[in-house]
């Protein structure tokens, strides 16, 4: 600071040889800039461009099937004629005239039953044979050729052997998820770096110490893979197997509204299935995210 911007005191106090107090002005903060346009314009990023799209996608389904020769409904007509089960989904006014809501939870029952199974089992059997190369080559040859049948190909062999519609669901939906899950598992164990096999040595991890706390962390990314390959399998083949053993899945509702030839009905059920599909997979990613600290690809 210079001389010259030193103010003098006021005369009085150089009359009476008292010092003069100078007011210092009160630091100022600076405010903390909003976080609200961050997330909005994240927000806008991620919903505007799919809005836009659907939109003119839309649009030009409109435009196309409003025709005198059009053989799909155009969207104006499906809102008017399916527009209680856009609006209500978890209306019942009878054993089977329910919303696509309560159907939709019916089939999500059966999908958690068998995926769960699934998961389970396939994580185990996966770490058995990632962790054994005689089980790798005897065994990886048999499933490449059993993941490759169809699921509604299982579908008569569960009829037969349970007897009954909704436990043969749930088997097409194990026998379809599962060997993405142990594949994909089996991997992730055969890719545990060597050093973290030496510390578990050192540390003399019995077998199961070994599993929880070596194999399972390490193999996570690629577990989760095959998770997401799997709830998203389980999905298709519920819906496929529901139209061919019935009850009030979303799937028998398909090839109900089909042989009723409801297609403005069909064409929401398809939203529906595709907007749960949708959830189940970020779901699945999202708990993988989680568990591998962000290394689980999404």
């Amino acid at each position: 600071m210079s001389v010259t911007a030193l103010k003098e005191p006021p005369k009085e106090a150089r009359r009476s040889g008292s010092a003069a107090v100078v007011r210092l002005a009160a630091p100022t903060t600076p405010a903390r800039p909003s976080r609200w346009p961050g997330y909005a314009k994240s927000v806008a990023v991620s919903v505007l461009p799919p809005l836009v799209m659907v939109l003119l996608l839309g649009l030009l389904w409109e435009l196309l099937c409003s025709g005198p020769g059009a053989t799909l409904p155009p969207p104006s007509r499906i809102w008017a004629d399916s527009k209680d089960l856009i609006l209500d989904p978890f209306f019942v006014a009878g054993p089977q005239d329910i919303g696509l809501g309560w159907r939709v939870l019916v089939s999500l029952q059966r999908v958690a039953v068998g995926f769960g199974l699934a998961a389970v089992v396939g994580i185990l059997v996966g770490a058995v044979i990632g962790q054994s190369v005689w089980a790798m080559r005897g065994l990886d040859p048999i499933f490449q050729v059993l993941r490759t049948v169809p699921p509604l190909a299982w579908l008569p062999i569960a009829l037969a052997a349970f007897r009954d519609s909704n436990p043969s669901a749930i088997f097409v939906i194990f026998i379809t998820a599962i060997w993405p899950v142990i594949i994909n598992t089996a991997v992730g164990i055969r890719n545990i770096p060597q050093d973290y096999r030496n510390v578990a040595l050192v540390l003399r991890l019995n077998p199961i110490e070994f599993f929880w706390k070596i194999m399972l962390p390490s193999a996570a990314p690629y577990i989760f893979t095959g998770l997401r390959i799997g709830i998203g399998l389980s999905w298709l083949a519920i819906v496929a197997a529901e139209m061919l053993t019935g009850g009030v899945g979303i799937g028998f509702f398909i090839w109900d509204a089909w042989n009723s030839s409801r297609l403005p009905d069909i064409i929401v059920a398809l939203v529906y299935i595709g907007v749960v599909g949708f959830v189940l997979d970020r779901l699945v990613a999202g708990v993988g995210s989680f568990v591998t600290r962000g290394t689980q690809a999404s």
